[in-house]
Order: C-alpha cells, then sequence, then structure tokens
C-alpha cells in the first residue's frame, strides 16, 4: 500500500525531509555565506593594503638608491680620475678589477672595484688562506695582506676602491644598504639560515660595515644581516648610511 500523497503529489515524510533540507542551507548561507564574503573581502583588502604600503617603500629605497648613487657618481668624479691614473702608473695593469657576486635570489652579477692588488693575487691567495685572521671562516680577511699595493691600503682603508659599485646601485643590482655581497664559492658553503642573506638586494653599507666592517666574524656578519632584514626600513636604511661616513673616514676595520 502506498503512502499517501500531500497537495503536490509527494509523501509528508518526504515534504519535511526537502524543507528540512532547504532551511538547513538557508542558515548555512547565513552563517557561512554571507559571513565568508565577508571575511574575505576583510583579508583582500588588508592585503592590497599591505602590497601597497610594502610597494611604496620599496619605491621610495628604489629612489633613494638612485638619487645619492647619482649625485656620489658625479660628486666623486674628480677623485676617481686621480685614483685610476695612479693605479695604472703603478704597474700598468687594469684599474677595474671585476668579480661575479651573488645577489637577491642567487642571481650572479658583474661586482667591480678599484683594482688594489697586484695584477695576480686571485693565484696568490690560496697560498695565503691559512694565515686568515677569520681562521676556518668561508670569508678571507688578512690584516697585512701582501697582495695590495701602496695605493690599494689607501683606496681600501676609506673605501675608495668601492665607488665603482655606485653604478651597480644605479642599474639595481645592488642597493645603497643591504647586506654585502658574496662571492659564489662563498654561498657554496652557507648553511640554509645564512641563505636569508639572499632574500634582499645586497648594499654598499650593512650594519656590520658601521659595527667593525672586516673585524667582525662571518657567523656575526650573519646575524646582523638577519637582523637587518628582518627590520629594515627606510629610516634604519638612513640612520646606517649616516653611520657609514665617519666609519669611512676613520677606516676602522678596513684592510
Amino acid at each position: 500500500m502506498e503512502p499517501p500523497a500531500g497537495a503536490n503529489g509527494r509523501a509528508p515524510g518526504m515534504q519535511t525531509t526537502e524543507r528540512g533540507r532547504i532551511q538547513l542551507l538557508e542558515e548555512l548561507n547565513r552563517m557561512y555565506g554571507t559571513g565568508a564574503g565577508g571575511r574575505r573581502w576583510r583579508f583582500l583588502r588588508k592585503r592590497y593594503a599591505w602590497a601597497m604600503v610594502t610597494g611604496g617603500a620599496r619605491a621610495v629605497k628604489r629612489a633613494l638608491d638612485i638619487t645619492v648613487a647619482l649625485s656620489a657618481l658625479l660628486l666623486t668624479l674628480p677623485l676617481m680620475l686621480l685614483v685610476t691614473v695612479l693605479i695604472k702608473t703603478r704597474d700598468g695593469g687594469r684599474i677595474i678589477f671585476w668579480q661575479s657576486r651573488v645577489g637577491r635570489y642567487g642571481r650572479e652579477f658583474a661586482f667591480p672595484k678599484f683594482r688594489s692588488m697586484v695584477p695576480n693575487a686571485e693565484q696568490i691567495r690560496e697560498q695565503l688562506l691559512p694565515q686568515s685572521h677569520h681562521g676556518e671562516s668561508i670569508t678571507f680577511k688578512m690584516r697585512r695582506d701582501p697582495r695590495i699595493t701602496w695605493i690599494g691600503r689607501i683606496i681600501r682603508k676609506f673605501s675608495i676602491d668601492e665607488l665603482p659599485q655606485l653604478w651597480c646601485v644605479l642599474v639595481g643590482d645592488m642597493s645603497l644598504v643591504g647586506p654585502r655581497p658574496p662571492l659564489p664559492k662563498e654561498v657554496a658553503l652557507y648553511t640554509l639560515a645564512d641563505r636569508r642573506r639572499l632574500d634582499v638586494t645586497p648594499g654598499l653599507t650593512c650594519i656590520w660595515q658601521v659595527s667593525g666592517r672586516g673585524d667582525i666574524p662571518f657567523d656575526r656578519q650573519c646575524q646582523l644581516d638577519l637582523e637587518y632584514i628582518q627590520s629594515q626600513s627606510l629610516w634604519l636604511d638612513l640612520k646606517l648610511l649616516l653611520k657609514t661616513i665617519p666609519v669611512v673616514l676613520l677606516g676602522k676595520g678596513a684592510y
């Protein structure tokens, strides 16, 4: 015997079940449909607001890089011409020493410096590794490096040899402030924690450059670089740039 049909031809139990299902869907829509959309809207609003803030900060930092680098290149042009003459007349070798350095996200770029060493400095370096005052560290530093020429000692002491890197700042390979760009063979020895230094654009100066330069061991350099990455701001960049001036003039920690 078939169950009695309702007004719509369906059994009363089926009507109750379907009505309950519709009510449940309406309730779920009220609870999660509008609410989820609202939450999604708030999330997107915060996301785009954050993107605008960070994007604006990057744009300001880039504008500062270009302005300062271009001004510094023009102001130091007579000094760079003098250094060029002195290097060339000493031994007739090349004026600019080019290296491959590692930038943001591991991208390599051409890194220039005024040549401060003898022409065959790279070959001699391997013989001097045991005398590095950084010990068994990844980086090599030697207080009385015999490869450095007399003009080289002067330009290294006052960071004049770094002036060609202003070009790297102009083209975007470097920034005014950021971790110093390492050599590829140094990066090959990095731990995963050390590689966090490559999360930002490398710079001309950084926290450890104004805190002791070559006297800072590699582990401490990494720690200071990570502190900068986690707390970087335009105000911090300006402070580090101002602190760099007396460090360069005094030549402390430079070899």
